[in-house]
């Protein structure tokens, strides 16, 4: 994992409580399946991560517990989801419903999104989730949120024409 430094990071904690036997056994033996590094994405582009090239990629960054990101999942075979999430307990919520699920079409990046955004190939992306990003609403926090000009930016280049933001807060 590449740890970007304290001041230019935008989530908080990587951990949360220690995780149950089950579940770092599922961590452990399920994540390498599903895991995508930010080089990987760089050498083989957003299709080429999947075992069978997907019709087309979607992106959704902080994906919390996994549960729209494994919906989105299942209900769209055809297509390729790439999860960004740096939350523990979060990345191994999602490995339990891909594997209830046996869902296939995902991979999981356990990085900054931003590192992501800037190695994804121009109009590569067909839709893009941010659902619920944490508001970092004090001024002093302001460098710190994901929905910024920076970001809408790199989205901007990376998004396919008539591709869709949902973005909810």
């Amino acid at each position: 994992m590449i740890d970007l430094p304290r001041h230019d990071r935008l989530h908080g904690r990587r951990r949360g409580r220690r995780l149950r036997l089950g579940q770092a056994t599922l961590l452990a033996e399920a994540l390498p399946h599903y895991r995508l590094t930010v080089e990987e994405l760089r050498r083989l582009g957003p299709r080429g991560v999947f075992e069978t090239a997907p019709r087309r990629v979607w992106l959704e960054i902080g994906f919390g517990g996994g549960e729209h990101l494994a919906h989105q999942a299942a209900s769209h075979a055809d297509t390729g989801i790439i999860g960004c999430e740096v939350f523990q307990t979060g990345i191994v919520s999602l490995l339990h419903h891909l594997d209830e699920g046996g869902i296939g079409n995902v991979r999981i990046v356990t990085d900054d999104a931003r590192l992501v955004l800037d190695v994804l190939p121009d109009a590569s992306l067909g839709r893009v989730f941010i659902l619920f990003p944490d508001p970092w609403p004090k001024a002093r926090h302001h460098k710190r949120r994901l929905v910024s000009p920076s970001t809408m930016n790199a989205l901007a280049r990376t998004m396919e024409e008539g591709a869709e933001l949902r973005l909810a807060t």
